[in-house]
């Protein structure tokens, strides 16, 4: 029988993937005609944090309607019926990439619950850092699960709280979950939106033909022309019904840290995050490793296309051309099988090939966001220099990742992370480059233009490069328990 760690494990990835993945994009709307249709504009915009699946839940006055696909927004939700398959005045909606739980249909948000106050469907972007400690708990006192998502955790915990009004029930679950989560719900009367106590994912509040709108990122109101309010929060919940919007503060006040990989890498170069422009953070990521890690070369070029804004940085700064040296191919699907070695390379150029005209004969530094195993980065540099390219150099718009997240980022484990195992002068030599740098953690935090990190009370969540978790991790510190439990055992039993 599998324990409840090994229903709970993601979804399978490619040994040699190294792309790193943020779980999902939540999005809502309130009293608003067409809301299935204003929604899935916001996931399409949302397409960028979960690709995996999707899914829409609405409210007509009397019932809820819910859809829930594998695979793009795009493909789903389409067609003049959709008003009608989805109808309503309010609704919520969700993009997913699994990191906890399969991928399967059962997992696909907004999750839906007939409760005795009513109907409450759900959507959440982030990761409990105790879901399967509460899960077990739940299980023992009865509860059925029909998915392996820790969405579903919070489901249970609100149909199970002894409190009265639903708001008082969210709130009662809410104090028991841990970890980086922003999340919207929809009950036949309200839409709510919650941001955890550290403010770790990010949600905004936008307003819509004098309606309120919830989104992960401001790309998701430019794309309805809705206008940005503010962002919810940390530790803050909204309530937005036919009264207007009401503020609660449901938590212990504490100091935030968002996360600061959402401007390195996962949120849209044209969102704001926070009060600060995700493309002029990455422009000065790139002017920073301009100053940090000079090289003589004839040409910066990034690696589409996460490393553009951070490359024109580095040029601008450098004095150095600018160039597309490698243009992507966006229109590759995401279910193109590499079962092979000789494939895995084909799949690379698939999604991107050099432009020999830029390459041939220069010296080239190539810009990437991040490098997680360092596989990716070995591919490309090999097809830099087939181009001709004379020499390559690599720098990572980031510090090294050296460890892994448990807030809603699927990211190997630490025994799989290149800068966690290897010295800079090992990844310069494993990738094949003649000269390789990354951005210093303090670099990163002056291109936020933030104070100096406090080492005591970090302003952000980034303990992906420093080990410093924002919370703790008790599903983790259980299993690693259990583990050691079982290695002394183990132990026992073979001395024996």
């Amino acid at each position: 029988m599998n324990s409840v760690s090994d229903r709970w494990s993601p979804a399978p990835r490619d040994p040699l993937d190294d792309t790193l993945r943020l779980e999902c994009g939540v999005y809502g709307v309130f009293d608003v005609p067409e809301a299935a249709a204003i929604t899935a504009l916001g996931l399409h915009a949302l397409q960028h944090r979960g690709q995996e699946a999707c899914g829409i839940a609405t409210f007509d006055g009397q019932r809820f309607h819910t859809e829930r696909h594998m695979g793009h927004v795009g493909d789903a939700f389409t067609g003049a019926d959709l008003v009608q398959r989805l109808p309503g005045t309010a609704a919520i909606g969700h993009t997913r990439y699994s990191t906890s739980g399969g991928s399967f249909i059962r997992n696909v948000q907004p999750m839906f619950a007939d409760l005795a106050a009513g109907g409450v469907a759900i959507a959440h972007n982030g990761n409990l850092t105790n879901a399967l400690t509460l899960r077990e708990q739940l299980v023992e006192e009865g509860a059925i699960f029909q998915s392996t998502s820790d969405s579903e955790v919070i489901l249970h915990l609100i149909a199970r709280s002894r409190k009265g009004k639903i708001i008082d029930r969210f709130i009662d679950a809410l104090s028991r979950i841990e970890g980086g989560y922003a999340l919207v719900a929809l009950t036949n009367k309200k839409l709510i939106g919650v941001r955890d106590p550290l403010g770790i994912r990010p949600l905004v509040l936008g307003e819509f033909q004098g309606r309120y709108v919830l989104a992960s990122e401001t790309c998701a109101l430019d794309i309805i022309g809705a206008t940005f309010v503010r962002d919810v929060e940390h530790g803050e919940m909204v309530v937005i019904d036919q009264d207007g919007l009401k503020s609660l503060r449901p938590f212990p006040a504490q100091r935030a840290r968002p996360c600061i990989f959402e401007y390195v890498y996962f949120a849209r170069p044209d969102s704001v995050v926070n009060g600060r422009s995700v493309y002029e953070v990455r422009k000065r990521m790139g002017r920073r490793l301009a100053q940090e890690t000079p090289a003589d070369v004839d040409v910066v070029v990034p690696v589409p296309d996460s490393g553009v804004p951070a490359a024109l940085g580095f040029a601008q700064e450098a004095g150095l051309p600018y160039e597309l040296g490698i243009i992507r191919n966006h229109y590759v699907g995401r279910t193109f099988i590499e079962p092979t070695q000789g494939l895995r390379e084909l799949g690379v150029r698939m999604k991107l090939s050099p432009n020999r005209s830029v390459l041939a004969g220069k010296r080239v530094m190539l810009i990437d966001d991040s490098i997680v195993r360092g596989t990716n980065s070995v591919r490309v540099v090999r097809m830099v220099r087939e181009a001709g390219a004379a020499e390559v150099h690599l720098r990572s718009a980031s510090p090294p990742l050296m460890y892994p997240d448990f807030y809603g980022i699927d990211m190997p484990d630490r025994d799989k992370l290149l800068a966690a195992n290897k010295s800079l002068e090992e990844i310069r030599e494993f990738i094949g480059v003649e000269t390789m740098g990354f951005l210093s953690v303090e670099g990163l935090y002056w291109a936020m233009n933030s104070a100096p990190r406090d080492p005591v009370n970090p302003q952000f969540t980034d303990h992906y490069f420093t080990g410093d978790y924002p919370t703790r991790l008790l599903d983790r510190e259980i299993a690693e328990g259990r583990n050691e439990q079982a290695e002394r055992q183990l132990s026992f039993l073979v001395g024996a």
